[in-house]
This record gives structure tokens, C-alpha cells and sequence, in this order.
């Protein structure tokens, strides 16, 4: 879906985040959207919680969402914030975003407690790689009944590539 939002670049919200870190902390950016519960003595977790990498965070095309289609954010959009990472699939643009943290180890996210097998950290960034259930190699082109390769990183891999030249032994779903 190509959506007209508007917002800011995350590096600037990384950077600022970078001045009050301790100095050994680095390596993973951690966002969260919804409360924690306590219910019959068990911590139940409604918090969305989604991960990029540092470099990933700081890529130029990453960006906070404040608005789209020229108005503010509505809640429907994911209000007051959304993260957008155009060469990832959906589910890595989180929203509703309530905290942001920078964390030392690679957090686990809400897709991933789910289901790792299919919704791992690293999920849908190689469509050659399929899902456990179905292919990835093709995508549907909303509102036409047609089908076309599905780009690796959503056509966006001269910019994005190189983030991801260590994975080239590591599995995508897992």
C-alpha cells in the first residue's frame, strides 16, 4: 500500500535517545505500544512490542509517522505515533507507539512469542526464503486480481542490502 505519511526522520529520535544511553549500551531499539495486566496472578503481556537494530533504526528510510494523507494521525493510523520501515513487511511497522527504548540484546517481539516459526525477528526481509505456510515469492497487487514477484526488501535494496550481509547464514523464521 503506498500511504502519503508524513513524520520525522528515527535516526533524529535515535540520536537523542544516544545522548542520555549509558555508553555501553548499543545494538537494538525496542518499541512498545499498549499496558502490561496483572490478572489472577499472572503477568499478562497486551503490549505490542516490536525490534529493529540499531543500524536498522538509523537507515534514512526509517521514519516516526505523525500523519498521513495530510492531517494528523488519526487513531485509526496508529496514533500518536507510528514507526514506518518501507522495506519490511506490516508487521514491523508498529503502532500506537507509547515507549522506546534502547536495550542491549535483541528483544523478543509480540509476533515472535506468538509464533517464532513463522513471525521471527528477522521474518519476511528475503522473499526467497518462504514462510512456513505459504510463498512469499509473489505478491497481490491490491485492487487488480494480478500477481507480481515479490522485490526483496520492497524494492528498496540498494539502500537497505547492506544491513543485512551477516544473515546470509542465518534463518529467517526461527
Amino acid at each position: 500500500m503506498a500511504v502519503p505519511w508524513t513524520g520525522f526522520p528515527l535516526a533524529a529520535l535515535l540520536a537523542g535517545q544516544n545522548r542520555l544511553a549509558p555508553p555501553n549500551m548499543s545494538g537494538w531499539k525496542l518499541f512498545w505500544t499498549g499496558p502490561r495486566r496483572r490478572a489472577a496472578a499472572i503477568l499478562v503481556s497486551l503490549a505490542y512490542v516490536e525490534g529493529l537494530t540499531i543500524e536498522e533504526a538509523g537507515n534514512d528510510l526509517a521514519f516516526m509517522v505523525t500523519g498521513a494523507y495530510g492531517k494528523p494521525l488519526g487513531k485509526s493510523y496508529g496514533a500518536p505515533l507510528r514507526l514506518a520501515v518501507p522495506w519490511k513487511y506490516g508487521f514491523k511497522s508498529i503502532k500506537s507507539i507509547t515507549r522506546v527504548s534502547l536495550v542491549a540484546e535483541r528483544p523478543a517481539s509480540f509476533w515472535e512469542h506468538l509464533q517464532a516459526s513463522e513471525y521471527g525477528f528477522w521474518a519476511n526481509v528475503n522473499p526467497a526464503v518462504p514462510h512456513p505456510r505459504w510463498s512469499q515469492a509473489t505478491e497481490e497487487v491490491l485492487g487488480t486480481s494480478g500477481r507480481r514477484p515479490t522485490q526483496i526488501y520492497n524494492g528498496y535494496g540498494e539502500f537497505v542490502a547492506g544491513l543485512y550481509t551477516s544473515m546470509e547464514k542465518e534463518p529467517l523464521f526461527m
